[in-house]
């Protein structure tokens, strides 16, 4: 997996032709499904199916969305997928508070697995911070914008970017990534999911969750950066290694540690090219 993935596949776990198609799809990391993608009368076949691909290691970085741990499907989905070989990380659904993180980190999971918790709610919203500080296994915190708009009655997209502010900079202030941003419903709105993407990196996310393939090189090419972006972060690396320290650039351009470390970033990021 790269330093910095920008794109998170999702593909329903009880849909293994489409899972197939996602691990060659060229996401840097494909997200099974269990949850909202799987019907009731389905999750059994999902679980199993998910099991049996996790049995052997994937090509590429798998993660699995259980369901929500208060359902009545969460404690099977553990037990099925947890122990397998083949997977890199659990992205737990609907958290709202620290203690369901540290619940699944202690008695849940093998020692270290990697979590994620999606935030949905205002509740998990309020308590960002909280849930992204509760473990040493939660490697990331996103959004989950559907199950948030409905719970906080938003209709206009703006609506939602003091909480997407709220989870950026909870993750940060936690010491993990960037966060990526929630997934674009309208898979045929690629115009769209572009003007959405370049919103999203404005404010701080890293990369974005898909729904379809095709939604992929839209996301990419959203968060790489420019060749401008490039040359910048070029000129200030090489700045910096001459003369450590704050200090201005001939264009006027003050650099200090912090602006230098979001240049290497961008180098890092630009090597994906």
């Amino acid at each position: 997996m790269t330093a910095f993935p920008l794109t998170w596949l999702y593909a329903p776990g009880d849909r293994p032709h489409v899972v197939a198609k996602a691990l060659t799809s060229g996401a840097d990391i494909v997200v099974v499904d269990l949850e909202d993608a799987v019907a009731p009368d389905r999750k059994a076949y999902a679980r199993a199916a998910t099991a049996e691909l996790l049995a052997d290691l994937p090509p590429v970085p798998v993660h699995v969305r259980v369901n929500a741990l208060d359902s009545a499907w969460a404690e099977q989905d553990l037990a099925a997928v947890a122990p397998a070989p083949g997977l890199c990380a659990l992205r737990l659904p609907k958290i709202s508070s620290p203690a369901e993180v540290v619940r699944i980190a202690q008695h849940a999971v093998p020692t270290g697995l990697p979590l994620y918790a999606l935030l949905e709610t205002a509740l998990g919203v309020e308590r960002a911070y909280a849930v992204a500080t509760a473990h040493p296994s939660l490697r990331g915190i996103a959004l989950g914008e559907a199950d948030l708009r409905a719970d906080l009655g938003v209709c206009d997209d703006a609506g939602l970017d003091w909480s997407r502010s709220r989870v950026i900079v909870a993750a940060r202030a936690a010491g993990l990534p960037p966060p990526a941003q929630s997934v674009h419903p309208d898979v045929g709105d690629l115009e769209g999911l572009a003007a959405s993407c370049a919103h999203g990196r404005a404010l701080g996310f890293l990369g974005r969750a898909a729904l379809h393939p095709r939604q992929l090189p839209v996301i990419e090419r959203a968060f790489l950066p420019t060749e401008e972006e490039i040359e910048q972060a070029e000129t200030i690396v090489k700045a910096a290694a001459t003369e450590p320290g704050a200090q201005a650039l001939p264009d006027g351009c003050f650099i200090d540690t912090a602006v230098v470390a979001a240049a290497q970033r961008t180098l890092s990021l630009a090597h994906r090219r």
